[in-house]
């Protein structure tokens, strides 16, 4: 058993330094003048927020990978898998978190985040963050059968956490990107405590074996749908039972807290409400 136990952990390390030298090796490929060691050792705290969100979300790929390979016949194949899935993960969080930043920042992107924009940076992190726990679901497997589904189910995944954030700011008064531009922390807390409480959710439904089409498609879209759980969070417990005032369907005094007063406490209240409301969806799901 302790034997064991050595081997696990050592197989855990390694591919956990693999990760990293792909990780390391495609961002100087991909934008050689941001890199995680480059912008840390600098002074600009909107791409140290960036590199922060990016490097977790592909550290948070080691469990799923590690369990799928450690279940082969041998470690030797094990080691091999192990190294195709982590590749897939690593790419695809670079190009699908790449992307989702542009989309959030529009064509601001480079001068927000060279300005400094600390708002812009925590967005751009939690954004890399939220995907990489969709990979972390998505990206396991031991065969191309698995690497084929993995690709399939994390972009049906990602594309059904774009909609639902896009619907459930659509809630707010404000416009997020505007604020985020404008260097509102407030708005930037609020947009990093749903769109990781989302991705949890989502991240559940991406669990288990696939067992065909239809069932692992309706399945996926039952869970998936305990996102809307999260809009009652926002208008009743956040906007009610705590700031004391009348719910609305509709901005209400929590926007003004955070669009108008830039309240970064009532954001951060706001923002661990929501996970703490996806870490009890994702008990009972």
């Amino acid at each position: 058993m302790q034997s064991e136990t050595l081997i696990r952990a050592g197989f855990a390390t390694g591919t956990t330094v693999g990760l990293l030298v792909m990780f390391h090796g495609l961002q100087k490929i991909v934008s050689p003048q941001h890199t995680l060691i480059g912008d840390m050792r600098g002074k600009n705290p909107a791409y140290q927020f960036v590199q922060v969100g990016h490097a977790l979300a592909v550290l948070l790929l080691i469990p799923g990978v590690v369990r799928e390979a450690l279940g082969e016949p041998t470690l030797g194949i094990g080691a091999i898998w192990a190294a195709v899935f982590s590749l897939a993960g690593v790419v695809l969080i670079q190009i699908v978190g790449s992307l989702g930043i542009r989309l959030l920042l529009r064509s601001t992107l480079t001068a927000e985040l060279d300005s400094g924009n600390a708002a812009a940076g925590i967005a751009g992190g939690v954004n890399y963050v939220a995907i990489g726990i969709l990979a972390s679901r998505a990206v396991a497997g031991s065969d191309l059968r698995g690497l084929g589904l993995a690709v399939v189910f994390f972009c049906l995944a990602v594309v059904t956490h774009a909609v639902f954030v896009a619907l459930f700011r659509a809630l707010t008064a404000y416009d997020d990107s505007e604020q985020i531009q404008g260097e509102n922390l407030a708005a930037a807390l609020s947009y990093a405590g749903v769109t990781v409480a989302v991705a949890l959710i989502l991240a559940r439904a991406l669990e288990g074996d696939f067992t065909g089409w239809a069932s692992s498609l309706t399945g996926f879209g039952w869970v998936a749908a305990a996102v809307l759980a999260l809009y009652p969070v926002r208008q009743i417990i956040v906007q009610g039972l705590i700031l004391g005032r009348a719910p609305t369907l509709r901005g209400g005094a929590l926007d003004d807290s955070i669009g108008a007063e830039r309240n970064s406490g009532m954001a951060a209240m706001e923002a661990l409400t929501y996970l703490a409301a996806a870490f009890v969806i994702v008990s009972l799901v």
